[in-house]
């Protein structure tokens, strides 16, 4: 039980999404991964013994898109976009029983409920001045059919997983706010966790590219992204704090009527932020780990700008 007290959930790569609200080099100026929030503490330990693990996450951000610059959105164009989102996710691992050796394998599912406020500030083509929409629903569901940890050593790790975005959200092309991207997103992923009992340290990184299919309501297919997390902590006892950085960069140009006019649409952004854990035991059995950060954005281009991007979440091993 050992790993699985200090595991936390390595299919959370859903620390990043965001429905069409993505000027980031994809439709709405985000696409699925919102920066800095992939990555958690002990994120590659999958653990060796048969157990549960579930997590709930709540995540925060308010951005915007200013500079005159214009944003795909709803099949056509806005000058201008401010969007506030909250996602709530939960999810449940199976960690298989398949011994003490070096490789470990689970699989999970995650169930989003996002709601959103989209503002326009300045339309064109079929959009009014000044245009506002707001959605609440179940968003797209998100899984992990197989995650496959290797123990290189007590103090080193690594998972690989393959993870799925589903378009099961509901989605209206006339729309601003819509819980759903209407694309499946394949999101290969690779983790590192190294642990320095003697100092308290822990280091963490979780590197994935991100594969979108078209959105055949809109004609518009997203770049591929690649996104990189990466997180260092000290341990003070129960509690730990430390700092978290990411980015994500797209890989090439949006296609399609809009994004060909847009010139690709390609885009960046970089985030960095505090990040504060504490663990414990519920009834003095299984194992909780709570965190909580924020991550504002340094720097964006095509992407949403955010100083209040802010996460919690808590993890019971069972």
């Amino acid at each position: 039980m050992k790993r699985a007290q200090s595991a936390v959930l390595t299919a959370l790569a859903a620390g990043g999404l965001l429905a069409p609200l993505a000027c980031h080099a994809t439709e709405g100026a985000l696409g699925r991964p919102v920066t800095g929030t992939s990555v958690s503490p002990n994120v590659a330990v999958i653990p060796s013994e048969p157990v549960w693990i579930a997590n709930l996450q709540q995540l925060y951000m308010d951005g915007s898109v200013s500079g005159g610059r214009e944003v795909p959105i709803a099949g056509k164009t806005s000058i201008g976009l401010d969007a506030k989102v909250a996602f709530t996710l939960a999810t449940l691992m199976k960690v298989w029983d398949t011994g003490g050796g070096a490789w470990n394998f689970a699989s999970s599912f995650t169930l989003p409920y996002v709601w959103m406020s989209v503002h326009t500030t300045a339309g064109i083509g079929n959009f009014s001045r000044g245009t506002s929409d707001r959605a609440s629903n179940l968003y797209d569901m998100y899984f992990s059919p197989i995650i496959a940890g290797y123990h290189f050593s007590k103090t080193s790790h690594m998972a690989l997983s393959f993870n799925v975005w589903a378009p099961t959200g509901q989605y209206d092309k006339s729309a601003l706010a819509n819980p759903s991207l209407n694309n499946w997103t394949f999101v290969p992923q690779i983790a590192f966790t190294h642990l320095m009992p003697e100092y308290g340290l822990e280091f963490n990184a979780v590197g994935a590219f991100q594969f979108y299919t078209r959105n055949t309501a809109t004609d518009y297919q997203n770049a591929p992204l690649f996104t990189l997390d990466v997180m260092g902590v000290k341990k003070f006892g129960k509690w730990g704090a430390g700092i978290v950085m990411g980015t994500v960069q797209q890989l090439g140009n949006d296609s399609g009527p809009i994004a060909d006019r847009l010139n690709g649409f390609r885009g960046r952004d970089f985030a960095m932020g505090p990040i504060v854990t504490y663990d414990t035991k519920l009834g003095g059995k299984a194992p909780l780990s709570l965190s909580l950060r924020w991550v504002p954005t340094v720097a964006s281009k095509n992407r949403l700008d955010s100083t209040a991007t802010v996460m919690g979440s808590a993890t019971l091993v069972f």
